[in-house]
């Protein structure tokens, strides 16, 4: 006899509890990062997430018969991608449970079901209430340092969700490499060079009088790259203004990485400092004492020393023609200049392999290394459509 309790997240305890629940999980995990708290109540806060405005969500915590919280799990959709692809799509995140596969069942069946009283056809997991910069994907491979806003989870996590019947809607792979222009394909290091010759273009760090104009510079490439994607919705200038609002206190403009053509931006390598590693030893919790703590580790000992790139993209009339090359030799001339030493390898967070040319871009001319599996999955709650994988994205050159 089943006697686990399903209770939703409405009270202030609740939501306490919804955030604490991951200690007991992770207390042996010397890799584990928990979260900031802040990062995961903001996604439900209908004052902070914009999505709430077409969208809803909700969450749950599974208790046991002592008592003990052993799973936890959100459901959600966003309303403006409903329509986008072969069927409605929701999603559940923030998914964390015990080893057992009943209670996995019943934390994906409540889902399941409060999705389908919505009309939606399928739910994929475990994903964001939010873009695909954070919290999205199930680790499978690589179960390393969590990079900051990345999933990380136990390794039994994927066959909770592969016995309960979800299938792979797409593959992430998380890359590195090491700050050097050593182990870079010739073939980037003559297309930057071909580049740099063309006085047109120029491929450099964000300087500090255009911070207050980044984000705008950001979107206009973003919308252009990204569109191509049926289930990623255009960025608007709030989105943007939210992004590096949010970054500003984390931000290096060094590597802000900035590609131009006739002094108009065409291209971006945006990366970041890990922060994970100043805020590993708060406890989720950024404020107080804490703050100082975080800003001490990070201004003062830099104590981040990994760079994470969290979204690289081209404008699609400038693709094909090397601008890849000239973002990537920007960097490594800053590494190799010293004027980045503080920083020792980099991670990029995540490449789909519904994105084949990216990938290839990561691996053949980056030369980075694959270094984590996640995967996407998908659940068809709608029995009479089939499943499909996620497109792939095909790049036309000129």
């Amino acid at each position: 006899m089943n006697t686990h309790l399903l209770k939703e997240v409405k009270t202030k305890e609740d939501e306490v509890a919804f955030l604490n629940m991951t200690t007991d999980i992770y207390k042996d995990d010397a890799n584990w990062v928990r979260p900031l708290d802040n990062d995961i109540k903001n996604t439900f806060n209908h004052n902070k997430n914009l999505l709430f405005n077409e969208g809803e969500a909700i969450r749950w915590i599974l208790i046991d018969e002592t008592n003990k919280i052993i799973g936890r799990i959100a459901a959600f959709y966003n309303g403006k991608l409903l329509n986008k692809s072969y069927c409605r799509a929701g999603g559940c995140g923030f998914f964390e449970c015990i080893d057992s596969q009943e209670a996995a069942n019943m934390l994906f069946d409540e889902s399941v079901e409060w999705l389908s009283e919505r009309g939606i056809q399928a739910m994929d997991g475990s994903i964001n209430f939010g873009e695909r910069d954070q919290f999205w994907g199930v680790l499978v491979d690589g179960f390393h340092h969590p990079m900051y806003g990345s999933n990380y989870n136990r390794p039994y996590y994927g066959k909770l969700f592969e016995n309960y019947g979800f299938n792979v809607f797409f593959n992430q792979y998380s890359y590195y490499r090491e700050l050097s222009s050593k182990s870079v394909n010739p073939a980037v290091i003559e297309k930057a060079r071909r580049l740099s010759e063309n006085t047109n273009y120029e491929f450099r760090s964000i300087r500090k009088n255009e911070m207050s104009k980044v984000a705008t510079m950001f979107r206009r490439v973003y919308n252009k790259a990204w569109s191509k994607y049926e289930d990623i919705s255009k960025m608007s200038q709030e989105q943007a203004d939210k992004l590096f609002s949010t970054l500003k206190p984390i931000i290096d403009r060094r590597v802000l990485i900035f590609a131009f053509y006739q002094n108009e931006p065409i291209g971006f390598f945006i990366m970041i400092p890990d922060i994970n590693m100043a805020i590993k030893s708060l406890n989720g919790n950024i404020e107080g004492i804490n703050l100082l703590k975080f800003l001490y580790k990070l201004k003062v000992k830099k104590s981040c020393n990994i760079l994470q790139g969290i979204v690289f993209g081209v404008d699609p009339e400038f693709q094909g023609k090397g601008i890849e090359s000239g973002m990537i030799m920007a960097l490594c001339d800053l590494a190799e200049s010293h004027m980045i030493d503080e920083y020792k390898h980099l991670e990029i967070t995540w490449i789909g392999d519904f994105n084949p040319l990216m990938m290839r871009v990561i691996e053949s001319y980056v030369c980075a290394t694959r270094y984590k599996h996640y995967i996407t999955y998908r659940y068809m709650i709608d029995k009479s459509i089939e499943f499909k994988r996620a497109e792939r994205v095909s790049v036309s050159r000129k």
